[in-house]
């Protein structure tokens, strides 16, 4: 007798086993915000000093370039919308010293301290340490010295009387007021002087970081010193290159006291750059929210640097 043969009734349905509990997010209570106010408290100080010190009167500066404040003369001051910025962009003296200050900044920054410290730095690593020794503590000197100090000594170099002259005419050479004559160009290399430590300091340590094996190489297959600095050191140190470039414009586009104490911005504002105009106005000529006015412009303009420089250090050669 032969067994019957099962019926299928339906597709066969396989049991699968039943898997972990979807994870529920767990709700915050009130000891994960104590947590976090606990891991947030030793910052805490250093936040409440940068508003109050940093954000505070940038907030503050942001509010009286707005109004007519002024030193004398005024009782009270009022809102005066973006009068003051339309009247800096009339007024010719702005205008002159936005140029100087993009020239003293290309002169003594981009060009000058950039390409000084690197060649600075670049032949101190080929030097004995007796060189690099003297070389990095005459070129430190001049840094650290304050920038009053530094001024005057610059004063000294270039005026009528002093010692540029004097080497001018010991080799027969035609002297002139340098600070009359060429205002712009002596404060700039005035400032190449004192700032050429920090542009040396920090290409030094990036040509450290090279390792010695890659420009071995290249000297073996033959190439020179231009081409191994063009198509080996300079992409490599790119990152320290933009960086430099950057502190050092913000810095440059704030020099005062150097600038005032050699021209004060003269003869008839050949030297004049976009803190000397401010400090005028402000102080000088008691307009308190014009001069805010144009310190803000300034910081817009080292804004545009910063961007484009974080720009180019995001971008792959």
């Amino acid at each position: 007798m032969t067994a019957a043969a099962p019926r299928h009734t339906g597709p066969e349905v396989r049991k699968v086993p039943p898997g972990p509990p979807a994870a529920v997010p767990a709700r915050r209570g009130p000891g994960s915000m104590r947590r976090s106010l606990v891991r947030a408290l030793p910052v805490s100080p250093a936040v409440v000093l940068l508003l109050l010190f940093l954000a505070g009167p940038i907030v503050y500066c942001v509010v009286i370039a707005f109004t007519d404040l002024q030193l004398t003369g005024q009782a009270e001051e009022s809102f005066v919308g973006f009068d003051n910025f339309r009247r800096a962009f009339q007024d010719e003296a702005f205008l002159n010293a936005v140029w100087l200050t993009l020239v003293f900044t290309v002169l003594s920054s981009l060009i000058g301290q950039n390409t000084l410290g690197l060649a600075l730095a670049s032949l101190m690593q080929r030097a004995s340490k007796p060189v690099r020794t003297l070389t990095g503590g005459i070129v430190v000197t001049a840094w650290v010295l304050p920038e009053v100090v530094a001024g005057f000594l610059l004063y000294a170099f270039f005026r009528r009387e002093g010692t540029l002259n004097a080497i001018l005419d010991w080799l027969h050479l035609p002297s002139q007021n340098w600070l009359f004559t060429l205002p712009i160009l002596a404060v700039s290399f005035a400032n190449v002087w004192r700032g050429t430590a920090f542009s040396m300091l920090v290409y030094s340590a990036a040509l450290n970081e090279i390792p010695k094996e890659v420009t071995e190489a290249a000297e073996v297959d033959g190439a020179s010193g231009w081409r191994r600095m063009w198509h080996i050191t300079l992409p490599m140190i790119r990152r320290s290159i933009g960086t430099n470039l950057m502190l050092n414009t913000l810095q440059t586009l704030s020099v005062f006291g150097l600038i005032w104490v050699m021209t004060r911005g003269g003869p008839s504002g050949r030297s004049q750059t976009l803190p000397l105009f401010m400090y005028e106005q402000a102080f000088q000529n008691s307009l308190i929210g014009y001069g805010t006015a144009v310190a803000l412009l300034l910081l817009l303009i080292g804004s545009l640097f910063s961007v484009v420089y974080l720009r180019l250090l995001r971008t792959e050669v």
